[in-house]
């Protein structure tokens, strides 16, 4: 029997390349290898639908029973990828298998960033980043009122809308000056400051968690200045780094991420895509690490092309999206760089549109509840730099 194409990760990425190979009619069949019991799913209204209720577990699924057995693809539910050796070309799993492969794709996306903070190990501190994540979180909001969320990033963000839509009396601690200072101009950070406050969370800037409070539960967050935020669940919301372990310890290259070339090669017979990658980008002139839908899809069926022999070079637009409440923010781009930025809109509105420039070309657009904006940018962006800029000029 031939070998097979193995995939280690069973989240969004994976789901993308198993469409892709089937599609393509790659003739080998596929072994996934997923460390959860659930099938391939999304992760988005992990802190959105499924926190609030609003969606069931089927609802996240990618992909069926019913597709896979047809795509021929045997899941190994429940297993981890221990150990990789290139040059024996085989994958060691936790049951104790050792599995020979074809071809390998690392799709082992993300995991929570934690922030080694005393208390860390506490009842009632959570992350989120999986269905478990969330079931357990879901149960300890069952008697808790109190809710601190260390991180204003996007899920930190995402989470506390959810729990105002619970009830919930919710305080977000972020160590910056502002909200999203990394990824967002000072008008969209003042922006959804203005929307939590008009919802009722309480935003601590330049608050700086020491340590978490609490004997076996946690009771609270103490700050840098001695300040404590009572509490009777925490959420460490502090980013997610790369799950890039398996390649790290089979001697891959790896910073935060594992590096890939333009066909999302990373050694001869492995590939990688998703959260775990690094990529060369010519547009960018540099490597990146994406964490969004559109790159496990879009670098996931790059990936999978290129394992059918076909020739690629992955260098996309990237583009994100997040809901908080009514609000639905869309960028297209990365705004690293900006020297001055221009709205069109009306942010009082909830309805504007944020462009970031260096000099005449235009990087990128942060699009709050203007669908045909976010598109626009879109197609702008993929043009070469010399031509984007005609097509959306400054407004000031």
């Amino acid at each position: 029997m031939s070998l097979p194409i193995v995939i280690v990760g069973a989240g969004q990425a994976a789901a993308r390349a198993i469409e892709t190979l089937h599609g393509l009619s790659c003739g080998r069949r596929i072994v996934l290898v997923g460390s959860e019991p659930h099938l391939p799913y999304q992760r988005p209204p992990l802190s959105k639908k499924f926190l609030t209720g609003d969606a069931t577990e089927e609802q996240l699924w990618l992909q069926g029973e019913a597709f896979l057995e047809k795509a021929g693809v045997d899941f190994r539910r429940g297993e981890t990828a221990l150990e990789l050796d290139v040059t024996a070309r085989n994958v060691t799993l936790s049951g104790g298998e050792t599995l020979a492969y074809h071809q390998l794709l690392i799709a082992t996306g993300s995991q929570p960033r934690r922030l080694n903070l005393a208390g860390e190990e506490l009842a009632r501190v959570h992350t989120l980043y999986s269905i478990a994540d969330v079931q357990r979180l879901g149960a300890g909001l069952e008697d808790a009122q109190r809710v601190v969320i260390i991180g204003g990033g996007y899920i930190g963000l995402e989470v506390a809308a959810s729990l105002i839509k619970l009830g919930k009396d919710v305080t977000v601690l972020e160590q910056q000056d502002r909200l999203l200072s990394r990824v967002v101009s000072p008008v969209l950070s003042d922006f959804f400051k203005q929307l939590h406050e008009g919802h009722g969370v309480t935003l601590r800037f330049n608050a700086r968690a020491q340590r978490i409070e609490g004997d076996t539960d946690a009771t609270g967050v103490m700050l840098d200045d001695g300040g404590v935020i009572s509490a009777d669940l925490v959420l460490v919301a502090a980013g997610a780094v790369a799950n890039d372990q398996i390649a790290r310890e089979a001697g891959l290259a790896c910073d935060n991420g594992i590096f890939v070339d333009e066909a999302c090669r990373v050694a001869p017979h492995v590939f990688a895509a998703g959260d775990c990658t690094r990529f060369p980008s010519r547009r960018y002139g540099r490597h990146l690490r994406l964490e969004s839908v559109q790159n496990a899809n879009d670098q996931a069926r790059a990936a999978a092309t290129a394992m059918c022999g076909d020739e690629v070079r992955y260098d996309p637009v990237p583009w994100f999206w997040s809901d908080q409440y009514d609000v639905k923010l869309q960028i297209a781009g990365l705004s690293d760089g900006y020297d001055r930025v221009s709205v069109e809109g009306d942010p009082k509105a909830n309805s504007f549109a944020v462009s970031y420039w260096r000099g005449p070309q235009l990087l990128a657009v942060d699009a709050i509840n203007t669908p045909r904006a976010f598109m626009q940018a879109r197609r702008t962006l993929q043009q070469p730099p010399s031509q984007s800029t005609p097509s959306m000029a400054a407004s000031g």
